[in-house]
């Protein structure tokens, strides 16, 4: 499990010529650190100094400590939906019963597939959600970090937005694309903006 790895051994791993983990992971491993970053702003935007801040940062911890865990979870899912893809198209095909339940196998992988980054462009979204809560009061020592977070988050949602892509194009099931498609499109441009805007908000503070 990726969420149990060291980080050079998760690395080690992404760049061999192994399928899995993909780019996949690497979104999700991406929305972790942002969440974590909004962790670790918060843990130092706290006491006396902060005291009239403390419900909110408190409520914030605790979310993006919850972020992370499920962000870990979505790695893994990941990584598991798509070895499912590839064990589909490993599917024997000598007969045609075989051959068009290996079809089904594989559509049914490729839909799974695309799922699990839907749902991480909104874990994405949520960080930067988080994030922008947190920058009217956070410590502005470690605002840099509350940009960080957000340029995480962002290239969490671009990256599961391309991977939803190239699992939709190989569904046959024009319907099953179409409820996809309602699911997703446009997800990752609310991410990209919000992210974009605090982004900008973080440096315009940082430089007065």
């Amino acid at each position: 499990m990726i969420s149990s790895e060291t980080i050079s051994g998760y690395l080690t791993r992404l760049a061999s010529r192994e399928p899995t983990p993909g780019g996949g992971a690497a979104a999700a491993i991406h929305a972790a650190q942002g969440a974590a970053l909004v962790g670790m702003v918060a843990r130092y935007t706290t006491g006396t100094k902060y005291e009239q801040h403390a419900e909110l940062v408190a409520r914030i911890i605790a979310s993006a400590d919850r972020l992370v865990v499920e962000a870990l979870r979505l790695a893994d899912a990941d990584q598991h939906a798509f070895q499912g893809v590839i064990d589909a198209y490993k599917l024997p095909t000598g007969t045609d019963d075989l051959k068009v339940a290996r079809t089904a196998a594989v559509q049914d992988a490729l839909i799974l597939a695309a799922k699990t980054p839907a749902q991480l462009i909104l874990l994405a979204g949520a960080v930067v959600d988080l994030a922008t809560e947190l920058f009217e009061v956070a410590n502005s020592n470690v605002i840099s970090d509350v940009a960080a977070a957000v340029d995480a988050a962002r290239a969490a949602a671009t990256t599961a937005r391309v991977n939803i892509d190239i699992n939709v194009v190989a569904i046959k099931d024009t319907e099953a694309r179409a409820r996809l498609a309602d699911q997703t499109n446009g997800l990752e441009d609310k991410v990209i903006l919000a992210a974009d805007s605090l982004a900008k908000r973080v440096r315009e503070r940082i430089l007065g």
